[in-house]
């Protein structure tokens, strides 16, 4: 990163993903619609950069580092929740959740990799905001999203742009 903006107005907008497991990949088609609208001329008071990633834990902490703000756009999968719907809820919340690739079975958990870079002097946000749209369990190849899922992308980056404004 060469941006050595002071972390008080900086805020990363990080889809996360794969793009090529159909619905998977809805964090990254946000993450693209709000970064379109970001170059735009939308206004705000953070210097904003967007990414999309496909990876969780220690990966997805150090892509965080040197933000004041953080909003993830994350598939999530609930067995009480229809495919298509929104939630949009704080990183500390999440041990209520089961999210797509903020947590990661084959790394530690993105709340522990966040305890660990503070522990080591890292400047880690001071507020990490989720934007999950819910999606089916079974992920095929495939660069579409499901019906369901592609109408809640404008609804997603909607929520996106409201988390900026606060």
């Amino acid at each position: 990163m060469t941006d050595h903006a002071p972390a008080s107005n900086k805020l990363l907008i990080i889809g996360l993903g794969n793009p090529i497991l159909g619905d998977d990949g809805v964090g990254w088609r946000v993450a693209e619609g709000v970064n379109h609208i970001i170059g735009a001329g939308f206004s705000s008071p953070y210097r904003i950069e967007v990414d999309c990633l496909a990876a969780g834990g220690l990966t997805l902490m150090e892509r965080m580092l040197g933000y004041k703000r953080v909003i993830i756009i994350d598939a999530m999968t609930s067995s009480n929740s229809i495919p298509g719907s929104l939630t949009c809820f704080p990183l500390h919340d999440l041990p209520n959740r089961h999210s797509g690739h903020i947590n990661s079975s084959h790394d530690t958990t993105l709340q522990d990799a966040l305890q660990i870079g503070a522990a080591m002097g890292a400047t880690i946000p001071d507020q990490v905001d989720i934007v999950a749209v819910e999606t089916k369990e079974n992920f095929e190849f495939s660069e579409q999203l499901s019906p369901e899922v592609a109408r809640a992308v404008p609804l997603a980056i909607q929520a996106v742009l409201d988390f900026i404004r606060l």
